[in-house]
């Protein structure tokens, strides 16, 4: 069993991280879970994980299924619609969040990396604040990991993309340019993320990372088109 990195509800070796009390996401739906469903004897908790994997396939062939169709307006509004469903979970996440002023703009943004790979992707994380303009975390285990090709986690950015949009608007002082440098449905041992404090005038690398592989994506679609 893997006993490294953090889950969902674990400590972080920073203080400050025991100052600042997240929102729930869900909670009207998690507490009527506690109440009804967890404790009972025949409850198999990896009946959540299957759940979730066949939303996720749902996902990913929703959007090639408009891709295919509509082309380019197909994608828009699949990946438009997964931007606008997180910036919602953003919204819960710090809802009535109160932030001491001794938290620094890295901590923060690190602590909320925090709380989306642990409760929004039931990640397990390895966190960690380098220095004053930079924090980078590990995701050593990913639910998707054995049914997302590489390519799939695409669907991924825009989710990533809604949620940043929430707190750059509505929490974070400082701006910040999120970068994978690899991924475990690729062939690495995690899934390697580095976020950088980002300078004035620079270009956003998240969202332009985005924009390659909406047009690798189309481009894929036009070749298999041709070969049938």
């Amino acid at each position: 069993m893997r006993e490294s990195g953090i889950l969902k509800g674990a400590s972080r070796k920073e203080e400050n991280w025991k100052k600042v009390k997240f929102g729930e996401p869900f909670e009207q739906a998690l507490d009527r879970f506690r109440e009804n469903v967890q404790n009972r004897n025949d409850f198999d908790p990896t009946s959540l994980l299957q759940f979730g994997l066949f939303m996720s396939m749902a996902v990913i062939n929703i959007l090639k299924e408009n891709e295919a169709i509509f082309g380019i307006e197909g994608q828009k509004v699949v990946n438009d619609a997964l931007i606008k469903t997180v910036y919602e979970v953003g919204k819960q996440i710090v809802e009535n969040v109160e932030i001491p002023p001794d938290v620094s703009d890295i901590e923060l943004m690190s602590f909320l990396a925090t709380i989306i790979n642990t409760q929004a992707w039931t990640s397990i994380e390895e966190p960690k604040i380098d220095n004053e303009d930079r924090c980078s975390f590990n995701i050593l285990w990913c639910p998707l990991q054995d049914i997302y090709s590489a390519f799939d986690c695409r669907v991924q950015r825009y989710l990533v993309q809604g949620i940043i949009n929430y707190f750059q608007e509505n929490l974070l002082k400082a701006e910040f340019q999120v970068e994978f440098k690899h991924t475990i449905p690729a062939g690495a041992e995690c899934c390697r993320f580095v976020i950088d404090r980002k300078n004035p005038g620079e270009q956003n690398k998240w969202e332009t990372y985005s924009r390659l592989l909406e047009r690798k994506a189309l481009e894929r679609l036009n070749e298999r088109k041709k070969k049938d």
